[in-house]
């Protein structure tokens, strides 16, 4: 008589066999993190974003609107800036308006780019207000990324940067009692990309009126250095010239004194 099957055996091969589907095969990591209600979010929201800048775009003159085109490199930047200057002149209001729609929407949605509408707002605004307006528009496009983020981005960010997000958590944890000091040295220097730090930030924990002013203080320094960079666009060979390592000096040395009284108050503990 044939000696009986072991049931664990029969199990084992049914999985095997289960194993040879194209989804069994694909590593966990490589799929796609969104569900399918986090997914139907995120198009729901990009749709409401662009069906209104679509709307601002269209109260335009045609004569703007057909000049308008998403800057990639300094020569488109300016073209961009030389089709635009008589209407921001003109009509600084509503230009004014749909500036500040394009920048919120690019930095909601990590559209990259930004960094040319900072220098376009120093080509033509000036100085104080190209900072108010680049601060301005930034805070608020990190601000909406944040609650985005809080929404449908936890398992976005854990498959985009697992291991940055297990540091970032573990150094806010470590500084939940000076945390202001700490997210102004991140935002003041290049230390960790913005973008991450609006997305990781909900996802970690940082309250929003922490991670509201750090952006809107930590981000002057930076903003200065590139609008100031817009007024002599001209010169402008890289957008590595504007970080240069004496620029880049200058912002950690700004991060180091905002983050002092964390390391004042450690040293302090230890002894």
């Amino acid at each position: 008589m044939a000696a009986p099957r072991n049931v664990t055996a029969t199990r084992d091969e049914e999985k095997g066999g289960d194993d040879d589907s194209p989804s069994a095969k694909k590593p966990k990591s490589e799929r796609f993190p969104l569900n399918t209600w986090e997914f139907a979010v995120a198009v729901a929201v990009f749709f409401v974003f662009s069906t209104g800048l679509f709307c601002i775009y269209l109260t335009m003159p045609s004569s703007a609107y057909t000049n308008l085109t998403l800057p990639r490199t300094l020569s488109d930047l300016r073209l961009l800036k030389e089709r635009l200057s008589t209407y921001a002149r003109n009509h600084p209001a509503q230009f004014i308006l749909g500036y500040c729609s394009t920048y919120i929407f690019m930095q909601t949605f990590m559209i990259p780019g930004t960094i040319f509408m900072s220098l376009l707002a120093g080509a033509l605004f000036g100085v104080v207000r190209g900072i108010l307006l680049v601060v301005f528009n930034a805070t608020a496009g990190a601000s909406s990324c944040f609650f985005l983020s809080k929404l449908i981005g936890r398992p976005l960010v854990s498959w985009l940067w697992p291991e940055k997000l297990r540091f970032f958590q573990a150094e806010i944890a470590k500084r939940r009692d000076r945390l202001l000091n700490y997210m102004l040295f991140l935002r003041i220097t290049p230390t960790l990309p913005n973008l991450f730090i609006n997305l990781a930030s909900p996802i970690v924990d940082v309250p929003f009126h922490i991670f509201f002013f750090a952006t809107l203080i930590g981000l002057v320094p930076a903003s200065y250095i590139t609008v100031r960079a817009g007024l002599a666009l001209g010169d402008l060979k890289s957008i590595k010239d504007l970080y240069d390592f004496k620029t880049l000096s200058v912002l950690f040395l700004i991060g180091f004194v905002s983050i002092c009284p964390t390391l004042l108050k450690r040293k302090r503990v230890y002894e």
